[in-house]
């Protein structure tokens, strides 16, 4: 199974790009490479199963099948049904994140396909570069300082997460990854963190293994509940803390942006409090914790110079 990927950055909020790239039937309007489209059956362009029928500028004939669509998660899946490409079981997802230090958007464009023994490889680069980047690029110009549409509310209303947070680091996920999956290495990238060091001895990539450490002078204990290197992701527990919060749930998850190698860092929190606490514990873990962590991985090792 090959996979064909693409990911940018786009300088408007999420609510504006969704409203572009929503419409399934939309291409001719932001990509040069469609010269016209239409949807089968009279169907309305968000009616899951409708099909888009639609040339490209060489004279090709595609037809794409809608298979899933979320105003909620900004994303839609889609397969060929005459393909633009000689390539099997192809399925393709677009998704958009916001991006909040700065109100931008992170979207990505996959698929997943098979192709030919003989041109392992080759649709990868084509489909990856030439269709989806390219894509992106034409979409850049045609967003960038949009505003969102009057009555938009992001994540259809309810934030996933207490906190949801993120924000664009300079270096490559891999790189940015190798930093911060040290369970035990946070104090070395946040100015407020002292002292950390894993309970008995246990190695920092322990699932189940306990950090001890002071943040602003007070102590702390956090569990690590899962490391993955696969989509560069952990999540931890805190078990002792003076905070007034319960069953505080928190982690960071890294995505790659391909344009330009850089990496979109997200980093979430869920925890039960009072809503007078909540008026200072949620703004606080956002901006200095969270954020800072991130903004601080990124200037003491990605930033250029």
């Amino acid at each position: 199974m090959a996979r064909a990927y693409a990911s940018t950055i786009l300088d408007a909020p999420v609510e504006a790009v969704w409203s572009v790239i929503r419409d399934f039937n939309g291409l001719p309007g932001w990509n040069p490479a469609i010269v016209r489209s239409e949807i089968e059956d009279g169907l309305d362009s968000d009616v899951v199963g409708c099909i888009r029928s639609f040339h490209l500028v060489n004279g090709a004939h595609v037809r794409e099948r809608l298979l899933s669509f979320s105003d909620r998660d900004y994303a839609f899946s889609y397969n060929f049904e005459t393909p633009a490409f000689p390539v099997e079981n192809y399925v393709a997802r677009v998704r958009l994140l916001p991006v909040t230090d700065g109100d931008r958007t992170f979207a990505e464009w996959e698929a997943v396909f098979d192709e030919a023994p003989e041109d392992r490889g080759k649709y990868v680069e084509i489909i990856g570069t030439h269709v989806f980047q390219a894509g992106w690029d034409a979409l850049k110009p045609l967003v960038m300082g949009r505003t969102a549409p009057s009555g938009a509310r992001r994540w259809a209303g309810f934030q996933p997460n207490k906190v949801w947070c993120s924000t664009v680091l300079d270096g490559p996920a891999d790189a940015v990854w190798r930093v911060i999956r040290d369970f035990s290495g946070m104090g070395a990238w946040h100015d407020d963190i002292t002292q950390m060091h894993m309970i008995d001895g246990v190695r920092s990539d322990k699932v189940s293994g306990t950090r001890d450490f002071r943040f602003g002078g007070s102590p702390l204990h956090e569990k690590l509940l899962h490391l993955d290197d696969t989509e560069r992701s952990f999540s931890y527990c805190i078990t002792q803390c003076e905070m007034p919060w319960m069953n505080y749930v928190s982690g960071a998850r890294l995505w790659p942006v391909t344009d330009g190698g850089r990496t979109l860092g997200v980093w979430t929190g869920d925890w039960v409090a009072s809503a007078q606490d909540d008026v200072t514990l949620i703004p606080g873990a956002e901006q200095n914790v969270y954020l800072k962590a991130l903004r601080t991985v990124n200037a003491r090792h990605f930033a250029k110079r």
